[in-house]
């Protein structure tokens, strides 16, 4: 009797050994579900860009003024009519007013 409660209770120990750290275990089923969230969560922001991209898309296709804004933008190009000003600002710690001259007083 005692040695088949010993065999009973060692083989309880080899299951449940392989139930929490085995293959397909509870360590390998949380670390999968892990993996499982951080890819919807990926997958989620993929589609939210690819909506956005689709948008894009869809906009240059039917405007014609969306097309020409992005060409103004992005590559800064002008009508032939038009003429370009570029306002450069000074360079920081340059700053000097009119009214001051620079010399001491």
């Amino acid at each position: 009797m005692r040695v088949v409660t010993l065999i009973l209770f060692i083989l309880l120990i080899l299951l449940q050994f392989k139930l929490w750290l085995g293959e397909g275990g509870f360590a390998e089923v949380s670390r999968l579900e892990t993996r499982v969230e951080d890819q919807q969560q990926q997958n989620e922001e993929l589609l939210q860009r690819n909506a956005e991209l689709q948008a894009e898309v869809e906009d240059l296709r039917e405007r014609l003024d969306a097309v020409e804004e992005r060409a103004r933008s992005e590559l800064g190009l002008i009508k032939p009519a038009e003429q370009f000003y570029q306002v450069v600002p000074p360079p920081p710690g340059n700053h000097q007013t009119s009214s001051d001259d620079g010399e001491d007083k």
